[in-house]
């Protein structure tokens, strides 16, 4: 970008360039598979009109996407790592509107179809997967029927597929405009500078510039390299701001769940359905952020020479592992204190409602001939969860580190690290899902090994355990369940340990390799 403000080029120019360069491959990409979308029309059921509707949602997907991306660096506040922040950004977007569509239709808040209220909701709009499925699919996701509401409303829950794309084309052209006003400005980060130089949120918080030349001291731990990792991840302010506007959030959200079911305002089936969808939604943030942190550790030192300095200390490849692992670590904790303290508080909570003779779920269980009394959820959700997710964190970190050994950049990194944990979470995850539900003994043992599995008996034991629970008890059903997180967590903690000795083994001759790599 430096580079190009030194030409004769306009400011409109640099940006739209950048844009639509980018953009171009795909745009191509989508428009390309026109001809083999017009085939499916022999096959009957797909009019034309919806193949090119799709197309436009896609397209418009993409150009709103390409403009944050581009707003983004021309505003010169990211570094060329914040392509995960920004993803992470958009995949928990995405989960959040998908998962209130849910939490609207099963509360009578959707269009009505022959199945029930299962159709259009606020969230369609939002959401170019829902407004795909309410193109794709009228049937079974129905729109609200015309003249049912009006004005902005009625476009919304009407004619959602027109609201989507002409509501992404208006946001990406805020965003473009904004980036062209500032191109050659320096910036949003110029914005809201003094004479001094000094951002107006430092100044605030009575903070010097980043080129300052007095920082206070700082405690150092015994192991110099895990303290700079769990330091260095929170030494910004928007890394700190971002870290504890989750942790805020997150935690007031979580007892705001409890209370309202406590005082009657929530059914028991959406306590239990939000109490899954945030647990879940913070998981997936926490190991995303997890794989970025721990695949850019060693490649980020690697690119900015940092590693060669600290190879001519007298520090071991093991501490300096260890030291990573237990940087990283410890920069989560707080963050995962946030779903692991929830499930712990709705535990809690669930016991003692037991013990005070509050109700609690009764439901007939498959083959049980008589009402199986069911808890709130399983109060050792306190004890189980923390137990497996745990080492699934640190085996996400050791897999993290191991592939920012290995690779020459952190883009290819991180990306490298999303796909190994993202496939054997995947797989792990499907076949402990199934088997929780549909075998019995074993079944509660297999969900144990996926954290969303496992979250998800321990939420739902009625339906996520419901074999063992018809076959042999409940409690015969929770203990099969404590047993399998006790041995998740013993293989999860041994393959964090192999992958330690392997990249011990391997640590000279891996980095003698990607030696002068930046």
């Amino acid at each position: 970008m430096g580079s190009l403000l030194t030409t004769p080029l306009g400011a409109a120019e640099i940006v739209l360039g950048n844009l639509f360069g980018r953009l171009y491959f795909v745009l191509a990409l989508v428009f390309a598979s026109l001809p083999l979308f017009a085939l499916t029309q022999f096959f009957g059921g797909v009019p034309g009109p919806s193949i090119f509707a799709s197309t436009l949602i896609a397209s418009a997907a993409a150009l709103l996407v390409g403009a944050i991306a581009i707003s983004l660096s021309v505003s010169r506040l990211v570094g060329k790592r914040a392509f995960f922040a920004f993803y992470v950004a958009i995949v928990s977007y995405l989960a959040v509107t998908i998962a209130v569509d849910v939490w609207l239709k099963n509360n009578g808040y959707g269009a009505p179809t022959p199945s029930g209220p299962n159709g259009v909701t606020y969230m369609t709009s939002l959401n170019p997967f829902l407004a795909l499925t309410a193109l794709l699919n009228p049937t079974t996701y129905a729109r609200w029927p015309e003249s049912s509401f009006t004005g902005f409303k009625g476009w919304m829950l009407e004619t959602p597929v027109t609201t989507w794309c002409v509501g992404a084309t208006i946001l990406s052209v805020f965003f473009l405009s904004a980036s062209i006003f500032t191109v050659r400005a320096g910036g949003l980060q110029s914005l809201g500078e003094g004479a001094s130089g000094v951002p107006w949120y430092r100044r605030i918080l009575g903070a010097a510039g980043k080129a300052g030349d007095h920082r206070a001291p700082r405690q150092v731990w015994t192991n110099p390299i895990a303290w700079r990792e769990a330091a260095a991840r929170q030494a910004t302010f928007g890394k700190a701001l971002a870290k504890w506007t989750f942790l805020s959030l997150g935690g007031v959200a979580g007892l705001v769940v409890i209370y309202l079911y406590h005082t009657g305002t929530l059914a028991l089936n959406d306590f239990r359905y939000l109490l899954l969808a945030s647990v879940w939604g913070e998981l997936v943030v926490i190991t995303l952020v997890a794989l970025n942190t721990s695949a850019t550790a060693i490649s980020r030192e690697r690119e900015d020479g940092t590693l060669d300095l600290l190879l001519t200390t007298p520090i071991t490849a093991s501490a300096y592992l260890v030291g990573k692992l237990r940087g990283v670590i410890t920069y989560l904790l707080p963050m995962l204190a946030i779903p692991l303290g929830t499930l712990g508080a709705a535990g809690l909570y669930s016991l003692f409602a037991g013990l005070a003779g509050l109700p609690t779920a009764s439901t007939t269980i498959g083959l049980a001939p008589a009402l199986i009394q069911i808890p709130v959820i399983l109060p050792e959700a306190a004890i189980l969860a923390p137990l497996v997710i745990l080492p699934f964190i640190a085996f996400a970190v050791m897999v993290g580190l191991q592939w920012s050994l290995k690779s020459k950049g952190t883009l290819s990194s991180v990306v490298a690290s999303v796909a190994v944990v993202g496939i054997v979470g995947g797989i792990i995850g499907v076949c402990g899902w199934s088997a929780s539900a549909n075998i019995q003994v074993i079944g509660p043992i297999l969900a144990a090994f996926s954290p969303a599995s496992l979250i998800y008996a321990l939420v739902e034991p009625g339906s996520g355990l419901s074999e063992t629970v018809a076959r042999v008890g409940l409690l015969g059903a929770r203990a099969s369940l404590a047993i399998g997180a006790c041995i998740a967590a013993l293989c999860f903690s041994g393959v964090c340990y192999a992958i330690h000795a392997n990249m011990v083994r391997t640590f000279d001759m891996t980095v003698r390799r990607l030696a002068g790599n930046k």
